[in-house]
């Protein structure tokens, strides 16, 4: 799909939200869950590496942005960009060594990584806020409300996706495919792997740490649970659940998942039970995500007109 139609998308998403949504906080929750997914499939779906350390870089940015906001009074522009920092630094630590690995060890190299970085928010109390997080995370006076705080959120994620725009289709995102298809062969041709991979490391936990950052203005609370190995998983079903491979299926996975979950949890206090039937049949039936989905049914709405359109040609072309 071409880039301006992909951004032309999430923009329609970012202006249909306030139409059909009352909460504000829920429809910046679905924006700042999706920049975390399209961190996530930018090392999923065009580099092939699965992630299970997304909630350390995440959890960075929450807790950056909380400290500086809170304890050192920054302003609120310097502390978010510290948070798109730690993320992309906590990202490079992370990947310099995950990196060194493939497959099973790769992962599981995160999720020790992801483990570790718990513990270590969970023990350094006196800079975390321990079990209880660092509290009243403050917002600008301008951002009062919940959809004034969406619109904010809504420009942070339109800029974010045109950057990574760009970024997957210029000749790195091109190569990056080339690594997820055959990396022998890109290694072959004289492409240096660990360096490509440890940039887009960089850049994801870049986007993620945004994501923590938006994350702790919006509740007002910088909690241990974003440091929790369920946030890496959540934000990794997120991604399956869109698509991989292709940066607006992340919007549509986020969509999906926070607005049913919203739904889910009003009408069972158990609702994580039927959550995870859901997905369960999402794997099983939409195995290339709601993208694919999407895709599947254009083709076969559009496709036998075409074909057909295309038939005809061809016999009077004959005639």
């Amino acid at each position: 799909m071409p880039r301006k139609i992909t951004f032309l998308l999430a923009l329609a998403v970012t202006l249909a939200l306030p139409l059909f949504m009352r909460s504000g906080s829920l429809a910046s929750e679905v924006l700042i869950y999706a920049l975390a997914a399209l961190g996530c499939n930018l090392l999923l779906g065009y580099t092939g590496l699965l992630s299970f350390g997304q909630g350390i870089f995440f959890g960075l940015g929450s807790y950056t942005i909380a400290i500086l906001l809170t304890r050192l009074a920054l302003p609120m522009p310097l502390a978010l960009l510290a948070a798109i920092g730690m993320g992309a630094l906590g990202a490079a630590l992370v990947g310099w060594v995950a990196i060194r690995q493939r497959g099973t060890y790769f992962v599981m190299l995160t999720l020790a990584f992801a483990q570790m970085f718990y513990f270590v928010a969970y023990t350094a109390s006196g800079l975390t806020g321990g079990d209880n997080g660092l509290l009243d995370v403050p917002r600008p006076a301008f951002m009062d409300t919940p959809w004034k705080y969406y619109a904010f959120v809504a420009v942070m994620f339109l800029i974010a996706f045109g950057l990574l725009l760009r970024v997957t289709d210029s000749v790195f995102g091109r190569t990056l495919l080339a690594i997820r298809d055959n990396g022998d062969r890109a290694a072959a041709v004289g492409y240096d792997l660990r360096r490509f991979k440890l940039l887009a490391f960089v850049i994801s936990g870049a986007v993620t740490g945004l994501a923590g950052g938006l994350h702790a203005m919006m509740t007002g609370i910088a909690p241990l649970s974003n440091a929790e190995y369920h946030t890496s998983e959540m934000i990794l079903v997120i991604t399956v659940i869109g698509g991989t491979g292709n940066l607006f299926a992340s919007v549509l996975g986020s969509a999906f998942y926070v607005l049913l979950a919203d739904w889910l949890s009003t009408l069972w206090p158990r609702w994580l039970l039927l959550l995870g039937l859901l997905l369960i049949g999402v794997s099983i039936g939409m195995q290339r995500g709601l993208w694919g989905l999407g895709e599947s049914a254009w083709r076969r709405i559009f496709g036998k007109g075409v074909q057909g359109a295309d038939a005809s040609a061809a016999q009077g072309e004959k005639a």
